[in-house]
């Protein structure tokens, strides 16, 4: 009699508990990033961020609208495609997700943020930077990074104030993000009396640049700016060195400032010429950067590249937005978002009418002894 008594109360406990899980309102995130191809480990370090960010929260006992919620992470693979990149938002909206992190490149992420409008989801990047982004004006997309005019800009300027350069040869990779750059700096470069003696195009695909190279040698420029992603620079800056052009400083945006470039330069010298530029604080001047950076790192070992604070950061963003409205309704919590003023791991966030960051940071970087630097 006594066996049977206790079974009957752990039933009942059984019960009430799953009982109340299945009060609490689930509430879903989608993080879209290129989880395969060759910029999987940005897509992996994006997802990471953002799952950090749900587990987080899921310690934090959150009520909402009088329910309890559980957050869940929806991480789709866009494979840095654009046409991929419209499907994976598709799908996004047809699984009604609350919110959306990403997209983490400007070609997909553009073409994305007309799908998230027409369905009413709110989306927020930390990592792609092309202006165009924002410029159609919709009310559901927002950047918590800096944009390529303040990248491309910063480097040109450095160039020539810092490091005087005269000269210097264009490369894009032909991407909204790498043209976009490469605009930006080439047109203040030209203002500031840089004289550009050749520009080039490629893929983000290609990894053989020896043609490129050798017709911007016969140039004899001071540096090479590149406009694109570290699967295409790191073989480039070998092939540089190879060719004798150890002496040129190479300039690119935050699609080449990854801990991942040393790698891919694989020993090169000229690794040490590089000067990259990044929207934001670096790690070590972020309000949290470096005590999150500590439990990244013990939680995903050797997978940092550059955004994950940022993705961490959206997510946060996201879900403080649904709490001041009290509600998990895209259409009901946007506004508060936009009004945002969150104090985040990478600074305090709040927007421009245009979806913009209020006073974007930028951190140049270069590379000493294998490692990324900062030198601001």
């Amino acid at each position: 009699m006594q066996m049977k008594l206790k079974i009957t109360v752990a039933a009942a406990i059984a019960a009430v508990a799953s009982l109340a899980s299945a009060q609490d309102m689930v509430v879903k995130i989608g993080h879209v990033a290129p989880m395969s191809g060759a910029q999987s480990h940005y897509g992996k370090d994006n997802t990471n961020g953002a799952r950090m960010a749900i587990e987080d929260l899921n310690t934090q006992n959150i009520t909402i609208g009088g329910k309890k919620v559980k957050f869940e992470l929806q991480a789709e693979d866009d494979a840095a495609d654009p046409k991929q990149g419209t499907a994976v938002a598709q799908k996004l909206c047809d699984s009604k997700v609350a919110g959306v992190v990403g997209h983490l490149n400007s070609g997909t992420t553009i073409p994305a943020s007309k799908v998230y409008h027409d369905c009413g989801i709110p989306m927020v990047t930390g990592a792609a930077t092309n202006p165009n982004l924002t410029k159609p004006g919709y009310k559901t997309t927002f950047r918590i990074i800096a944009n390529d005019l303040s990248l491309g800009s910063g480097l040109a300027v450095y160039a020539a104030d810092v490091l005087k350069v005269k000269s210097v040869a264009m490369i894009d990779d032909r991407t909204a993000y790498g043209q976009g750059v490469a605009e930006v700096f080439k047109k203040v470069a030209l203002s500031k009396g840089i004289k550009v003696v050749d520009d080039q195009f490629t893929t983000d695909k290609a990894t053989d640049f020896m043609a490129i190279l050798t017709a911007i040698k016969a140039k004899k420029p001071d540096a090479v700016f590149f406009g694109g992603m570290d699967p295409q620079a790191g073989p480039m800056l070998r092939q540089m060195e190879s060719l004798g052009m150890g002496a040129v400083k190479y300039f690119g945006g935050d699609g080449i400032c990854t801990a991942e470039l040393a790698k891919l330069a694989d020993g090169a010298k000229i690794l040490e010429n590089v000067v990259c530029a990044e929207g934001g604080a670096s790690l070590a001047k972020m309000p949290g950067g470096e005590a999150w950076k500590k439990r990244y790192d013990a939680k995903y070992p050797g997978q940092f590249q550059v955004y994950s604070p940022y993705t961490y950061d959206a997510t946060f963003l996201l879900v403080d937005a649904m709490k001041r409205a009290n509600s998990t309704d895209p259409k009901v919590y946007v506004t508060k978002l936009a009004e945002s003023n969150f104090k985040g791991v990478t600074n305090t966030i709040a927007f421009e009418s245009t979806g913009e960051m209020k006073n974007p940071a930028i951190t140049l970087s270069t590379y000493k002894g294998g490692k990324k630097t900062s030198l601001n």
